[in-house]
């Protein structure tokens, strides 16, 4: 019966290309580099969009690590936008519940650019007012690097055909160790180990649709590996069955990031889409979720 649904609301291709346990030891990927040093070539830049969104990150749980996720905002355009993305990322709570951030709201908070593609972002010491151990500061600071640099080449306002960096000042002054782990004030690039495995960019959490094709993108590290996808119906008591599901591939072009997306032809009601990157033995190794509902 599924077979039937799945062979006439599927359209699939691969194509371009997103709870907290913050006193708990927190594994760091494998291999760990510094910071400072680490090539961001596998941590593709965003383009350059014309649109009153904001790219911010948030950190959130993949099985037994933990990553960097993608969300859009609003952005009301009060100030630059690598200034209101950050402010965003350290005062509100992101769309999907999965995710979090450890950053507190600052009393001060500034951005600048030089013209060697650096952007400086100077931070009052209150925003570092959480007890994390040394691997979640890490991912902190690299959230603040992702969301910086998203901010920026989104924006326009740098050249994303270059490496980019993040020089971190608190209250002016360099050398300031990040919620007691991370020393800052060196220049810091993307660190490619730090980002999600596989995670769905559209639609975001909660976001209502219009009945008929619903069109649902997203982007995986490693484009050699398959990706399960399914997509599970709420009935009236808030129980989730499956619906439909399938298997897609992420792009291997290369500038497109693992990019994938699959359109399916969906009714109104209340559901939640599963992607999983597909590990040995045909095991799901990571799987981002998005609920959504279609009117």
């Amino acid at each position: 019966m599924l077979v039937t649904a799945l062979t006439a609301a599927l359209f699939l291709s691969g194509c371009i290309a997103d709870r907290t346990g913050q006193g708990s030891t927190t594994p760091i990927p494998t291999p760990t580099v510094a910071l400072q040093t680490v090539p961001d070539s596998n941590a593709p830049l965003e383009t350059t969009q014309a649109s009153n969104k904001i790219p911010v990150y948030w950190i959130g749980r993949s099985d037994t690590e933990t990553f960097l996720y993608r969300e859009f905002r609003d952005n009301p355009g009060n100030e630059n936008p690598i200034t209101t993305a950050l402010r965003i990322m350290m005062s509100q709570k992101p769309l999907d519940h999965d995710f979090f951030t450890p950053w507190q709201n600052p009393g001060s908070l500034a951005t600048s650019i030089s013209g060697k593609n650096v952007v400086t972002v100077d931070v009052s010491r209150d925003a570092f007012n959480s007890n994390l151990d040394a691997g979640m500061a890490q991912r902190a600071v690299q959230e603040l690097v992702y969301t910086a640099t998203a901010a920026a080449a989104s924006s326009g306002l740098i050249d994303s055909g270059q490496q980019i960096k993040v020089t971190i000042l608190v209250d002016g002054h360099t050398d300031y160790m990040a919620f007691g782990q991370v020393k800052l004030g060196d220049p810091m690039v993307r660190d490619a180990s730090m980002v999600a495995p596989v995670w769905i960019i559209d639609p975001q959490e909660d976001l209502t649709l219009p009945a008929g094709p619903v069109k649902f993108n997203g982007r995986s590290t490693d484009p050699s590996k398959k990706l399960h996808w399914q997509i599970l119906r709420e009935n009236s008591n808030g129980d989730k069955s499956s619906y439909l599901a399938g298997q897609t591939t992420a792009s291997t072009v290369p500038g497109q990031g693992g990019a994938f997306n699959l359109t399916v032809g969906l009714g109104a009601g209340r559901y939640e889409l599963r992607v999983s990157l597909v590990g040995p033995n045909d095991a799901d190794v990571a799987t981002d979720t998005r609920a959504f509902s279609v009117r």
